[in-house]
């Protein structure tokens, strides 16, 4: 287990309608900002409640919201150069993964001199960076709290680790009802991709005892989401437990660290523009009986908080249970179980591999793997 260092900077706000104050919250930081938005809030009705409480306090904003399918670093370019032109006080991301990516890249950049591909290739930002709130609509972010931001470099189409200073982060704002529009379907990925990104960062190397905590408690909470309260006595509405249990992931995983299969939906997302959130679903079920050669106490922990299995199972019987767990969840969502069934070929397979031994990420995951490797738990779901 790695030494406890408990650090983190932005203040969370969590609740339903918590959106509608998020004018009196940016007053606090500045008063001209720009807003980074998903445009698909724009096309389902969402982004009035964005715009509406930042207008009622005469906020002065404008919006970019020319962001297309990853963070890739020409849309951040062009993003960051609007941005400075601008001379705003601070940024607001409203999305998923992708647009807090872009605007985290902008924040963490906006001071620097120097060319925005020294970062991308590996440099240090060296000055503070400009004030972020965020505002996730997906209920689970990896790299919201991280000191790190994968973006999509537009040179080779791969994955990098855009490093952060502390600091970065000023708010982060979960409101449950902005969930309220993603499909059932959608729905039950991303619950499941949250319980995996969870889980992964409770069979880290980097996991602590407060990391492991964080996890407990989330999965107890997403597995109330997603499967009701046994003795009827959680009231609270499963858009909240979501919406907990997805903080709590992201929070666990700035805290240890994502695993193989976050690794992997970021790679294969960044070549085939194919959705994390089904990758790491259908790869979960892999991880967790390639972990039980190592983990099995902790993945058997899982399963009894979730009830996959009772109790009184034995260590063996309880890691079983989670994996059929897993698929009777895909299945019942009509989900895809397989990677073939996302079109993509073993050959870009084997690529995705390929660029996920190049991240550090392959550093702190469960046991010792290399390119290698991946490609063989990417066989297995194949």
């Amino acid at each position: 287990m790695s030494d406890f260092i408990f650090k983190i900077s932005p203040n969370i706000v969590l609740g339903p309608y918590t959106i509608t104050r998020i004018g009196q919250y940016v007053q606090e930081i500045g008063s001209k900002f720009m807003v980074v938005i998903d445009p698909m809030l724009k096309e389902i009705g969402l982004s009035d409640k964005i715009f509406q409480p930042l207008d009622e306090h005469k906020v002065n904003y404008f919006i970019f919201d020319e962001i297309s399918d990853g963070a890739h670093t020409k849309t951040i370019e062009q993003a960051l150069t609007l941005a400075r032109e601008a001379h705003i006080h601070g940024i607001i991301a409203v999305g998923g993964s992708k647009t807090i990516n872009v605007a985290k890249a902008i924040a963490s950049t906006f001071y620097e001199v120097h060319n925005f591909y020294d970062f991308v290739d590996g440099a240090s930002p060296t000055v503070a960076p400009l004030p972020l709130i965020c505002v996730p609509t997906t209920i689970r972010d990896p790299f919201i709290f991280s000191s790190y931001t994968p973006i999509i470099d537009s040179r080779s189409n791969k994955n990098r680790l855009l490093k952060n200073k502390d600091g970065l982060v000023k708010l982060v704002l979960y409101d449950p009802n902005l969930s309220l529009t993603l499909s059932e379907n959608q729905t039950a990925s991303m619950a499941l991709e949250t319980l995996c990104l969870s889980t992964e960062s409770y069979i880290s190397q980097k996991a602590t005892f407060f990391s492991d905590m964080i996890v407990e408690k989330g999965t107890e909470l997403l597995g109330y989401a997603l499967d009701g309260s046994p003795s009827l006595t959680i009231t609270t509405p499963s858009e909240v437990l979501l919406t907990q249990g997805g903080c709590m992931a992201s929070l666990a995983s700035a805290m240890s660290a994502p695993g193989v299969a976050t690794l992997l939906a970021h790679t294969i997302n960044a070549r085939f523009r194919i959705s994390r959130a089904l990758v790491a679903t259908i790869l979960f079920p892999y991880v967790i009986e390639d972990a039980a050669k190592f983990k099995a106490d902790k993945i058997a922990r899982i399963s009894k908080i979730l009830r996959a299995a009772p109790e009184n199972a034995s260590q063996d019987e309880a890691v079983a249970s989670l994996s059929e767990y897993l698929r009777q969840k895909i299945a019942k969502n009509n989900l895809p179980a397989r990677l073939k069934d996302l079109s993509i070929t073993i050959d870009q397979l084997a690529l995705c591999a390929e660029d996920g031994g190049e991240l550090d990420l392959i550093n702190t995951l469960p046991r010792s793997m290399t390119s290698d490797d991946l490609f063989d738990l990417l066989k297995l779901a194949f």
